[in-house]
């Protein structure tokens, strides 16, 4: 269900109505697919360096990474691989979109591998810490994480994710 709050209905005030957020629950959420939708099987942060970063997130996913050659590091997350890339040879590591969101099944084990890592965000979400685990407006319990490099990162309890 959408909460309609004022901003919501004053946005969507002349918008078409097959645009304005659903909240009656009663349309299908997801109709026919297309026999060809792009599937995302891999992702990549860039870092200033690969040992480091790959240590980093093979403590904190509590996983062994792959290593490849290029550079880089591989890390399977579920459907998408996350593809650590050492660019410094080249340039200054660039972050990465705000932010990558993972489906975790031990929130509470994640989020203190992250802590003893010294990584929990120090950004507000919603006026609470984003550092902290907490339930978001939207339902979700997580909390927000960065690497060195000012990658933002999301840790999401599995079975809380908003489907939008």
């Amino acid at each position: 269900m959408v909460l309609k709050t004022p901003q919501v209905k004053a946005l969507e005030k002349n918008m078409p109505e097959k645009k304005k957020a659903k909240t009656d629950g009663t349309e299908k959420q997801n109709g026919p697919k297309p026999d060809d939708v792009p599937s995302l099987f891999r992702i990549n942060v860039e870092v200033g360096n690969l040992s480091e970063a790959a240590e980093f997130y093979g403590k904190l996913f509590g996983l062994q990474g792959r290593l490849q050659a290029g550079s880089r590091c591989y890390f399977t997350c579920g459907a998408v691989t996350l593809q650590v890339l050492d660019v410094s040879p080249v340039r200054k590591p660039h972050p990465a979109a705000k932010a990558l969101y993972f489906f975790v099944n031990d929130l509470d084990a994640v989020f203190q591998r992250a802590q003893s890592l010294q990584c929990l965000s120090s950004e507000e979400v919603h006026g609470e810490p984003g550092g902290q685990i907490s339930v978001r407006p939207w339902g979700e319990r997580s909390f927000y994480a960065e690497d060195r490099w000012h990658n933002p990162l999301c840790f999401v309890e599995a079975g809380t994710g908003y489907p939008g």
